[in-house]
């Protein structure tokens, strides 16, 4: 085995390059003088070491430190809220909820509203508003919608 003099690491004993820096070994047989004038196949300049170091090659076998798993850890929601704040939620919970018995006050079924979605007042308005002063655009008030909770024994708007 060949002990790289630039990483230190060993190379199988016919290899003329380091496999893991690329270095030259300075070992190698005669050169008679003929072969001189003609230029060498294995005429390769070592390059640099790398400038960063990485640990692929020179891996422990140890165990990995871990965290303490004795300590105490606190509670997520325990931490107090800094200068004030108080989180939100990230998203509006509207409507009604259904958990409880739900009666519909024109026919007093109890069945769960069917929720469809249409287009709202304010996308008709804005529909006609774009028809009048800016053709090109008028398509976008349609896109504009709400949920609709209809009942599904009367089909009356509930709320």
């Amino acid at each position: 085995m060949i002990k790289c003099g630039n990483c230190g690491n060993l190379n199988s004993p016919e290899s003329y390059f380091c496999r893991f820096c690329g270095s030259k070994f300075g070992v190698q047989p005669p050169i008679p003088q003929q072969k001189a004038t003609q230029s060498e196949p294995f005429d390769y300049a070592a390059p640099r070491p790398y400038a960063w170091k990485t640990d692929e090659f020179s891996t422990s076998n140890e165990a990995r430190k871990t965290i303490d798993s004795t300590a105490p850890i606190a509670p997520l929601g325990a931490t107090a809220p800094m200068g004030g704040y108080r989180p939100q939620t990230l998203m509006h919970q509207g409507g009604q909820q259904f958990g409880q018995p739900y009666r519909c006050p024109h026919c007093m079924s109890q069945f769960v509203p069917r929720v469809e979605r249409r287009i709202s007042t304010a996308g008709w308005i804005t529909f006609a508003v774009l028809l009048v002063f800016f053709f090109p655009l008028f398509w976008i008030g349609l896109l504009i919608k709400e949920d609709v909770r209809i009942c599904p024994g009367c089909n009356m708007k509930i709320g």
